[in-house]
């Protein structure tokens, strides 16, 4: 009776795990247009497109058809894509969530310099903001629903000119790749230039700038180690993270069976496989950009790699709590400072309050 009960109890269980894959049958048929990042990085090249484009028609027996692009080839820089998912244009969509912080200030709250040394830290810090994120998206894009947070390779420093560390960067021009980045250079008393990102190499050669930051294996499949000479390898323009959405009209339109099949899809096999990947791109991007390591992705470069010094570390601390926490607080209601404290605030120790 023992071993029944037992038997019983262990086949519900496993019914339990497996529903949300074998209720596909149950999924609505329905077509999803999606609109991704960059087309030549290797974010959308190796997860956007192969989740979007044959993993969703699959995984939901041909029940969800997809037509996916990303914003690059549509024409558009990636800052107006939560607007134009706002106004029904995009159905799902994904861009940087520094291009859109004028639109929505409360995203720069998730990635601010250096804040997360590592992916570990990033992953928390994302996982603990994901809800103050979600409730953004409600109030700034017309009850859209997040579905992902991502990283890039870690935002490294690509330099055309000699430097030794942090500190000497002051005096650069240095491409930024997002405002909090551009008020931390200004900080360090270097000049934040915005330039999109198709323009930097340019930009390095003809001295336009002197630095850029990107994540390292960007940088490496875009040939920057061609154009610049040394690399600061921590990151300084955060991670990039890149926000997944749906625009709310579409969501609401799904059964609730088939949200929480997308949701469990989008976490399983597109959001945890880019976590994982994040540390090893980092690590082949900066082999790929010095040489120093193995460099699988065709021929490494040899710029100088700069080691970061504990001086380093004091001066980004100093200037987060200083100025760049609270410029981004003066920036957000008082409601999104304090829940940042209660989320962020508790994974980092840092602390944000308004001047």
């Amino acid at each position: 009776m023992t071993t029944r009960k037992y038997l019983a109890s262990a086949v519900t269980a496993a019914m339990l795990v497996a529903a949300p894959y074998a209720s596909a049958q149950e999924l609505d048929k329905t077509s999803i247009s999606y609109v991704g990042s960059w087309s030549s990085l290797s974010l959308y090249k190796n997860f956007e497109k192969p989740f979007w484009q044959k993993h969703i028609p699959e995984a939901s027996g041909g029940k969800i058809s997809t037509e996916v692009t990303t914003f690059d080839q549509m024409g558009l820089g990636g800052g107006e894509v939560y607007r134009l998912m706002a106004r029904n244009v995009i159905e799902v969509t994904s861009t940087v969530a520094d291009y859109a912080v004028s639109d929505a200030p409360e995203l720069e709250g998730l990635d601010m310099p250096m804040m997360a040394p590592d992916v570990e830290t990033a992953r928390k810090i994302s996982d603990a903001y994901r809800p103050v994120l979600a409730d953004a998206f409600v109030e700034r894009f017309d009850n859209a629903k997040l579905l992902a947070i991502v990283p890039y390779p870690s935002q490294v420093v690509f330099c055309n000119t000699e430097i030794n560390g942090l500190l000497d960067l002051k005096g650069k021009k240095v491409r930024a790749s997002g405002r909090t980045t551009a008020e931390f250079l200004q900080a360090l008393g270097a000049e934040g230039i915005t330039l999109n990102y198709s323009e930097v190499p340019g930009a390095l050669q003809r001295g336009v700038v002197d630095c850029a930051v990107t994540g390292s294996l960007s940088g490496y499949s875009s040939g920057w180690h061609e154009v610049a000479t040394h690399l600061y390898p921590l990151p300084l323009g955060g991670w990039d993270q890149v926000i997944t959405a749906m625009n709310g009209k579409k969501w609401a339109s799904l059964s609730e069976q088939t949200q929480e099949w997308l949701v469990n899809e989008v976490k399983t096999n597109y959001e945890d496989p880019v976590w994982e990947s994040a540390v090893e791109e980092t690590r082949e991007g900066i082999a790929c950009l010095t040489g120093e390591g193995e460099c699988t992705r065709g021929e490494a470069g040899d710029m100088v790699l700069v080691e970061a010094t504990d001086e380093d570390f004091t001066e980004v601390s100093r200037h987060l709590e200083a100025t760049l926490l609270p410029n981004w607080a003066a920036r957000v209601d008082q409601k999104w400072v304090d829940r940042w404290n209660e989320t962020i605030g508790e994974v980092t120790g840092l602390t944000a309050t308004k001047k």
